[in-house]
């Protein structure tokens, strides 16, 4: 199959014959038989046509090319190499007012024209159980391409260089002392994306992820410690990993570890409680991130910890937090892991706020969900992680404004009397409707007087959503901002994993619970299993 080119993909060949608004000039008539397709654009419009023929009122079609890969190490070895990619054509289709979708790893006329007949029988079947017909939000008619910015695509580094980047970390952190193990990964992810509808939308998006990670392990007296270094997945290319902190931040990672090792447990209390971005990236995912999706909200999304507790009431009236709090998404920011130009319904990106001032103002809708809120279009946040995926409504890159003040984390410390600084993310856990929750971390410091007095560990924080918000009383300036985030954010049944990014700069928080979480000698653990956020 040819590969499209910029002259034919940004040109109005057979897909633009199904668009009719705007049209000054009759279109030829498309044929009765499919199309020998020819190029994957061609392609596009023998599922479009299809689809309309077979009776839908409205089609989209995406062929996508996604690609995986990972290289681990342990210490001064290679102990993995993975690699995956799927390619095909995936269908969604309107039909008597049901949604229908079918997808085929095979990207031909034939096959379009098949998953197409197929989708729309899907929608017909569903369309008995309908409350209400599927109603579209308008949306301008997308055409354009968009690629991630990087100078070198991480997919065309031989994995030779990654191991070798890899295994040059485990010389930087051996000699020190109590230092037993040692595990780096560099991950790699790609999607490449054609989008066509039938009101004529027709955009190609590239996009390549890209997170090199690094942990050590110290061991004493049989007791251990990990701390994990601090390099966030981003949006960027092979660049990033050889520029970043990591050789820079090895040995004093291997530090950390030893010296949480040797801490004492925390004292558990009523503390201030000051967060670096490395930690409250995540308690944003999960606290506003989620229960500002609106098809949880609605309860029509429950998989991967629940609905939420925010109500489609509540919009413009919950108090969510402090006023100095302001929380929003934006799928256009730079590097974030879920930025790019348009969504998977060919809706360009844009900036709002969620929870403007401490009041929850908005939430994350696709072109479907706009109307259920009163909104007259959608945010932009459609989403699906292959060809064989439908796309639904996903997570943009929810984050923390700054602070108009230039406040630095010391500041934040020195302002604090009573408090411990957190930092890395550790175990985590919420309830069903995202409120109540428990987060741990990776180094924790004791804050006295103003000062740092030392290092302690089994430390975890608990609160709800809405009184933990509602404690934040101070917040980083744009200096101290930062942007973190995970590959794979699980949500949907079949479940489906998205990349999301979350800024935010250090904040203090007065008062939390502050929980002992030591469970050595014990014969069950307490808490959550730390790894990936898969929710």
């Amino acid at each position: 199959m040819a590969i499209v080119t910029r002259r034919t993909f940004l040109g109005g060949s057979a897909i633009a014959t199904l668009t009719t608004g705007g049209c000054k000039s009759p279109r030829p008539a498309l044929p009765a038989a499919p199309r020998q397709a020819v190029t994957t654009e061609d392609v596009l419009a023998q599922a479009l046509e299809s689809a309309k023929k077979a009776g839908a009122t409205y089609a989209d079609a995406r062929i996508v090319r996604r690609r995986t890969e990972r290289i681990a190490t342990r210490e001064d070895h290679v102990v993995s190499v993975a690699s995956g990619e799927t390619y095909g054509i995936g269908v969604r289709v309107i039909a008597a007012g049901a949604w229908g979708f079918a997808s085929s790893p095979v990207v031909s006329g034939a096959a379009a024209d098949e998953a197409a007949r197929r989708a729309v029988a899907i929608a017909r079947a569903a369309a008995p159980a309908l409350k209400r017909p599927v109603e579209l939000a308008p949306a301008p008619v997308a055409k354009g391409k968009w690629h991630t910015k990087m100078e070198i695509d991480p997919f065309a580094v031989p994995l030779a260089d990654k191991a070798e980047y890899l295994l040059s970390l485990w010389p930087l952190v051996k000699d020190v002392a109590l230092v037993k193990f040692a595990t780096g990964a560099i991950e790699s992810l790609g999607e490449h994306k054609l989008f066509a509808s039938s009101e004529g939308a027709l955009v190609e998006q590239t996009q390549v992820r890209i997170w090199p990670s690094f942990s050590v392990t110290a061991v004493d007296a049989g007791q251990f410690e990990s701390r994990d270094a601090e390099v966030p997945p981003m949006q960027a290319g092979w660049e990033y990993v050889t520029s970043s902190s990591l050789k820079r931040d090895a040995r004093r990672v291997a530090e950390d570890a030893v010296k949480k090792l040797k801490s004492p447990s925390v004292t558990p209390g009523k503390r201030d409680l000051i967060l670096a971005p490395s930690n409250l990236w995540l308690t944003i995912h999960e606290s506003v991130g989620h229960p500002t999706e609106l098809d949880r909200v609605f309860g029509l999304e429950a998989n991967f910890a629940g609905t939420s507790f925010a109500t489609p009431e509540s919009l413009g009236k919950l108090r969510y937090g402090a006023d100095i709090v302001t929380l929003y998404a934006d799928k256009t920011v730079p590097g974030g892991l879920a930025t790019a130009a348009w969504d998977d319904e060919g809706v360009a990106t844009q900036r709002w706020d969620l929870v403007k001032d401490g009041l929850l103002v908005g939430f994350q809708t696709t072109r479907d969900q706009a109307g259920w809120i009163g909104e007259k279009a959608s945010r932009g946040t459609s989403y699906a992680q292959d060809h064989a995926s439908v796309a639904f409504q996903r997570m943009p890159n929810v984050s923390l404004a700054p602070s108009p003040k230039d406040t630095t984390l010391e500041d934040i410390i020195a302002a604090t009397d009573d408090g411990v600084l957190v930092t890395g993310n550790g175990s985590w856990s919420i309830d069903h409707q995202r409120y109540n929750f428990q987060f741990s971390g990776q180094t924790f410091h004791e804050v006295k007087g103003g000062k740092i007095t030392r290092a302690v560990r089994d430390l975890a924080y608990q609160s709800n959503s809405l009184e933990f918000w509602s404690s934040c009383d101070m917040v980083g300036g744009a200096k101290s901002w930062e942007l973190h985030g995970t590959l794979w954010d699980g949500k949907g049944e079949p479940m489906q994993s998205n990349a999301v990014s979350h800024g935010c700069p250090p904040a203090r928080f007065r008062k939390v619970d502050i929980l002992n979480v030591n469970t050595r000698g014990k014969s069950s653990s307490a808490g959550a299993v730390q790894g990936r956020d898969d929710c």
